[in-house]
């Protein structure tokens, strides 16, 4: 999901790269399915099913390793996720693997990653780390929290698959701040319909009920108050910009909130973005700092920004 398609691509291809932009990804082989009682049961869904790789749970044990060695718990919730996702720099990029074949269900892939799904597990692992939950069931758990709406994992439209809805529902649940508006961002006024307006990218909209479901949420969405910072702006706001929050890139394609998706991290004294992008094939820490970049990306005008807590 690199920002940098939109300037590459045309025509189906480039449709092909937004797709995957509002289709979160992650893959793989083996499924089971996970029971859960008392309050983790008001969070998330008391069964779902699962698709994983027995590579994922290494990766996980390895993950968990480094971090226990480096006493991640003990780092402020940023700093925490951004220690992480240097582990992971290298790591491949792959897209649209959230998009198997039959019914949604909760796809793990520690393996490859995708802007958001880089996102989404970085995010688990350190809340698992700071809770003191460190297990694999755990982590699960906590990806269906944070990947659906509500923390409840019910059907393709469930699926946050607008990234500024992902960021307001995240914040409704505790787990990330919006915090946009109070670092100077302005409205965000227009329209989100780009899936029900390119149906024939998505295969689960081939289901006309499933259309109306996500014609739904646009039409709220598009009714909801959201903000960015103007990519003009970044640079005034950045000193209020921390390690590990999370970087929306807005986008100027009709219908679409949200072009590409990574962590802050300063480097030299300069706001660079640790992101998955697809120039490049691997996650990786911006060359250029963050507002110098997305000048350069006529697909992207701004940024929105959640601070994980």
């Amino acid at each position: 999901m690199s920002s940098l398609i939109p300037r590459r691509c045309t025509g189906p291809a480039l449709l092909a790269v937004i797709t995957a932009v509002v289709t979160a990804c992650s893959g793989a082989e083996e499924a089971d399915r996970i029971e859960m009682t008392g309050e983790e049961a008001a969070a998330v869904t008391t069964a779902f099913e699962v698709t994983e790789h027995p590579a994922d749970s290494i990766a996980f044990a390895e993950t968990i390793a480094w971090a226990r060695a480096n006493q991640i718990d003990t780092l402020p919730m940023g700093e925490a996720v951004a220690a992480l996702g240097r582990t992971y720099v290298g790591t491949p990029y792959t897209p649209q693997t959230l998009e198997l074949e039959g019914d949604e269900r909760l796809i793990v892939n520690l393996r490859e990653l995708d802007c958001v799904t880089f996102i989404e597990n970085m995010l688990a692992i350190a809340r698992i780390m700071k809770a003191g939950t460190p297990d694999y069931e755990s982590f699960k758990r906590e990806l269906v929290r944070i990947r659906y709406r509500d923390g409840v994992l019910s059907g393709y439209a469930s699926r946050l698959h607008y990234f500024s809805e992902w960021i307001a529902d995240n914040d409704a649940k505790g787990i990330v701040d919006d915090v946009t508006l109070a670092i100077g961002g302005v409205p965000d006024t227009g329209p989100i319909n780009f899936m029900t307006r390119h149906v024939d990218a998505y295969r689960q909209l081939a289901d006309p009920g499933v259309v109306e479901e996500i014609r739904s949420i646009e039409t709220a969405l598009t009714g909801r108050e959201r903000h960015y910072i103007p990519q003009d702006g970044i640079d005034a706001i950045a000193q209020n910009i921390r390690n590990g929050d999370i970087i929306a890139a807005t986008s100027t394609l009709d219908g679409l909130d949200i072009a590409h998706t990574g962590f802050a991290l300063w480097v030299d004294g300069r706001l660079h973005l640790m992101h998955a992008p697809l120039v490049g094939s691997v996650v990786e820490i911006s060359e250029a700092p963050l507002a110098d970049r997305l000048k350069r990306i006529t697909a992207q005008d701004g940024i929105m920004v959640a601070r994980p807590l």
